[in-house]
């Protein structure tokens, strides 16, 4: 059995990754073609980031980098310099956030942490604010006419704050584009979108920690004082720290899911429409996607 076992796990494997393939180039083929551009210039902007780290060399980068991060440490108003791109990457499109934490790491150790957390709080609370404000029109409408949106809208509702919170500790959707999504949630108060950022904190702090330690493996000076033991310490810690990071977030992403689809007192239909919703806020809909046109609108009750 242990061997049927063993023999069947490469087959399930391979049947999920189809399954997944087949699903992503489904929603791909759905996209309008705004979205499809933006998918092949992301993909872009990573292959030409590759192609630098392999031309360039990793140990060449990391040494300007933890150079930049020194220089940003001993200026008096270091911090705040840091502090002010948090504000700027909270809105989509930038990206960009998890380096900013762990150059943070890089320039001020676990000191960063604060300067990391303030940061994202700050940022996300001035994104939810500044798009809900500039887009409430269109946030009325399309709230009136997409049902995807409206069935989220009824599932948080229903659910509140611990939903909030699930969704937002939750890797997809990323940063900026989750900070677009509660924004345009009308049942979604700043407050609780304040105190839902609050779980971020213990992934803001394994990324300020993988940058302090990234930074002393990153300066040559440092780095040539080290040991091989040391030197396999660290960069183990680095690396146990982001997988760490990414298990929970997979292991978040898959709870939030499942409690969006299983709630109780609404229609599975409803939770299939929410779950579809969260999906595609990596677009930025309602706030700045553009989408094609849902099907039409009905009454959504619990």
């Amino acid at each position: 059995m242990a061997v049927d076992g063993a023999q069947g796990l490469p087959r399930l494997v391979f049947v999920k990754m189809k399954q997944y393939g087949a699903g992503a180039l489904e929603r791909y083929r759905n996209l309008n073609t705004y979205s499809k551009l933006f998918v092949w210039g992301t993909l872009c902007l990573y292959a030409a980031l590759g192609s630098f780290i392999i031309i360039v060399g990793p140990d060449r980068i990391g040494q300007t980098l933890y150079n930049f991060a020194q220089k940003i440490s001993h200026y008096p108003y270091g911090w705040l310099i840091l502090f002010s791109v948090f504000l700027v990457i909270s809105f989509p499109p930038a990206v960009g956030h998890t380096t900013l934490i762990t150059l943070c790491g890089y320039a001020y150790g676990m000191k960063g942490f604060p300067i990391a957390a303030a940061g994202s709080l700050a940022g996300s609370a001035v994104t939810f604010v500044v798009l809900r404000l500039l887009f409430s029109r269109r946030l009325h409408k399309w709230s009136q006419s997409n049902e995807k949106w409206q069935a989220l809208e009824t599932v948080i509702a229903a659910k509140g704050l611990p939903l909030i919170m699930l969704i937002r500790a939750s890797p997809f959707p990323p940063w900026v584009y989750s900070n677009a999504l509660f924004a345009s949630i009308q049942s979604v108060a700043l407050w609780q979108f304040f105190l839902a950022t609050f779980v971020v904190f213990p992934k803001i702090a394994i990324f300020v920690f993988v940058g302090s330690r990234l930074a002393s493996l990153s300066d040559g000076e440092q780095r040539s004082h080290m040991d091989t033991t040391t030197k396999i310490l660290n960069i183990s810690i680095s690396v146990g720290g982001v997988l760490i990071a990414a298990v929970a977030s997979w292991i978040i992403y898959r709870l939030m899911k499942k409690e969006i689809l299983h709630l109780e007192g609404i229609s599975p239909e409803i939770d299939e429409l929410a779950a579809e919703a969260i999906e595609e806020a990596e677009e930025g809909a309602p706030l700045l996607g553009h989408h094609s046109e849902s099907r039409t609108s009905f009454e959504l009750t619990a």
